[in-house]
């Protein structure tokens, strides 16, 4: 195994680094007030992006910072899984970074499904705009009425009549789904219902603006609405799309959804990384000029024992989720699967435990919006459901390794 990375890709993350301290950073604690003075409520068709993240976007998008997950030289940067990884722990630091680099998800994923399944029509209709910025799209897979956290589960449907499919369903926890610039969403609904169990359900790309899509909410996370991004419900009442809408063939959501979620699961999890190495940063300058009974913070109780624990934990997340990247780049996602599902467990649990720290060498500090502690608590415990919850991955892990002891059992 080669953790090295590339020369490019060291270039890359220094001119990232640059780029988040003199631009990104100094607007944070203004950028996120300003999300919620404007966009902390239900209301979110009035939701506003603060000005200053479309003036980052176009300067990052002039320096080349733009578009580094996409492995691809014209499209994107042409980085690999391997390559990107620091990159996306270098944006995972602050709350706002990702867009401003057009490295945001739910649209990382979704052009990464059009860019290795879609159509050239798809692509030229929707990859194209969201890999310039000008929309943002939403993935639509979770359902309210069944456990989600087994995808076969779902039953929204997908039907063919003539040249149209229509649609029905109910999705919610749909990321993206309030921001301003939502034009399109990813639809997977069950379009075989008689085929086998992964081979029944398709991906349909649906206009936000049809007939019958009907978004009903958005949910707040710990008391917040996650604007203006926003996790929504929406109801599919008999949507017409055009059969062109269907992305790669019927039957193949599944296989759609394992490309897709491999890279995926890196971003999230080096991003989860960044955020904790963030935290643990903060606490400690924290703890060290803070004084009480007489001494810092940092000297006091068990607060030494803690930051070595935390420190510990992330370079062991860092290590396996840099070894479930290599796996991908080398011998692809479907060989990477011990690992992936392993660093989605691991990442979430230490960017919670450094965050917690974090916030406990804040005191009251640490839980109000004077640091962005408390944004980064809600998305490490929502990441623990995201993408399937700690027990669903723990599962397929225990699966394939047991699979390895099939001789001695019998």
């Amino acid at each position: 195994m080669d953790f090295q990375t590339s020369e490019r890709s060291q270039q890359f993350l220094q001119q990232l680094t640059e780029f988040m301290q003199q631009h990104v950073l100094p607007i944070e604690a203004e950028v996120m007030a300003f999300h919620h003075q404007h966009n902390n409520h239900g209301q979110w068709q009035s939701w506003r992006l603060h000005p200053g993240i479309e003036a980052l976007k176009q300067q990052a998008k002039a320096q080349g910072l733009w578009n580094l997950f996409l492995p691809d030289a014209e499209l994107g940067q042409g980085l690999s899984t391997l390559e990107y990884a620091p990159l996306a722990e270098q944006m995972g630091r602050s709350p706002i970074a990702s867009e401003v680099f057009n490295c945001n998800a739910p649209d990382t994923g979704n052009m990464e499904v059009l860019y290795h399944f879609g159509s050239a029509q798809q692509q030229e209709k929707w990859l194209m705009p969201l890999l310039e910025g000008q929309i943002r799209s939403v993935f639509c897979m979770t359902e309210p009425e069944v456990a989600s956290s087994d995808a076969t589960n779902m039953q929204a449907s997908i039907r063919e009549e003539g040249n149209e499919l229509v649609l029905n369903g109910r999705k919610w926890w749909s990321t993206g789904l309030g921001h301003p610039d939502a034009k399109v969403a990813v639809f997977m609904g069950l379009s075989n219902p008689d085929a086998d169990k992964h081979a029944r359900h398709a991906m349909v790309l649906v206009e936000l603006d049809r007939p019958g899509v009907q978004i009903q909410r958005m949910l707040s996370a710990y008391g917040e609405y996650d604007a203006p991004y926003g996790h929504g419900e929406v109801v599919f009442d008999e949507v017409r799309v055009p059969e062109q809408n269907l992305i790669l063939g019927m039957g193949k959501g599944f296989a759609i959804a394992q490309g897709r979620l491999g890279p995926g699961r890196i971003h999230h999890c080096m991003r989860a990384i960044g955020a904790a190495e963030r935290a643990l940063e903060l606490g400690i300058k924290r703890a060290s000029v803070r004084q009480a009974f007489g001494q810092p913070l940092v000297n006091l109780g068990a607060n030494k024992a803690r930051i070595a624990e935390v420190r510990m934990a992330i370079d062991q997340a860092r290590l396996l989720t840099l070894i479930a990247a290599w796996k991908i780049d080398t011998v692809g996602v479907k060989q990477a699967m011990t690992e992936i599902s392993a660093i989605k467990v691991i990442a979430p649990r230490v960017m919670e435990q450094s965050v917690d720290l974090a916030i406990q060498l804040h005191g009251g500090a640490g839980m109000s919006g004077d640091t962005p502690l408390a944004a980064m608590m809600a998305m490490a415990r929502a990441l623990r459901l995201a993408d399937g919850p700690d027990e669903v991955h723990q599962a397929m892990v225990a699966r394939l390794e047991l699979a390895k002891y099939k001789e001695v059992a019998r």
